[in-house]
């Protein structure tokens, strides 16, 4: 048990040995730069920014563009468009420095009176050349999580969006074939009508019709032949037959 102890303590001060004999990143050498020449290099960025206005900035991304500085005009640019949002300048804040394989970082903080920011410098390691310089706006821990929460909203609704027209697709595909058959149905030519043969009439009817007025007409000669007969008149061109009346 003793044993075990001593082991675990010895450990302990191996570890605190360690970490005492670290560097302090504020007397470490990067590739020929110290802490502080890295320090002056980014205050001197962060100094300059408030001190220009409008015209100077603009004035300087014309200057810049014409020999090819794509970092300090984008920097300029980005200065333009923060300065009415931050304030006025208060003073300049920390500057750490961090480094990550070939890759060099220092971030300077910068207080302003409405919100401060933080001027990143990146250099390569190897030759400690600025490689890009960018401003970013430091917010507080509610207006990430109000930030957080409005992404996620946005992702959740613009998720369901898609569900919903994926939904309708597939919905216009049993439609779609419906709407098909219903304009073919409506564009097919409508057949011509033939008319209904007409069907003669009989032909036994025709007779009945006709029978009766040539029974009429012997029945008219015969009564005129007795009325001129009982006259003593050879022809019935004396008479004439004003009505008959048929008895029953």
């Amino acid at each position: 048990m003793k044993k075990k102890l001593c082991l675990i303590v010895s450990l302990c001060m191996l570890l605190l040995g360690l970490a005492a004999c670290g560097e302090d990143p504020k007397k470490m050498d990067y590739n020929g730069k110290s802490y502080d020449d890295l320090k002056a290099m980014s205050e001197n960025f962060a100094s300059s920014l408030p001190e220009f206005t409008d015209e100077q900035i603009d004035e300087g991304i014309t200057y810049y563009e014409q020999y090819g500085d794509t970092i300090i005009v984008g920097l300029m640019r980005q200065w333009k468009e923060m300065k009415a949002d931050v304030g006025d300048f208060v003073k300049l804040g920390e500057v750490t420095v961090d480094k990550s394989g070939k890759t060099l970082t220092t971030s300077q903080l910068m207080d302003f009176t409405k919100r401060d920011l933080t001027l990143t410098c990146v250099y390569n390691y190897l030759d400690m050349q600025v490689t890009s310089v960018t401003l970013d706006e430091n917010y507080s821990l509610g207006e990430k999580m109000q930030k957080a929460a409005m992404n996620t909203l946005m992702g959740l609704g613009t998720v369901f969006l898609i569900l919903i027209l994926i939904s309708l697709v597939i919905y216009c595909f049993k439609v779609i074939p419906y709407l098909e058959e219903k304009a073919k149905a409506k564009n097919a030519p409508i057949p011509e009508q033939t008319p209904a043969p007409v069907m003669p009439a009989p032909v036994v009817q025709a007779q009945q019709s006709e029978t009766p007025q040539q029974d009429d007409a012997e029945l008219i000669a015969v009564i005129a032949a007795a009325i001129a007969a009982s006259e003593g008149a050879l022809a019935a061109d004396g008479f004439v037959v004003r009505s008959i009346k048929r008895r029953k």
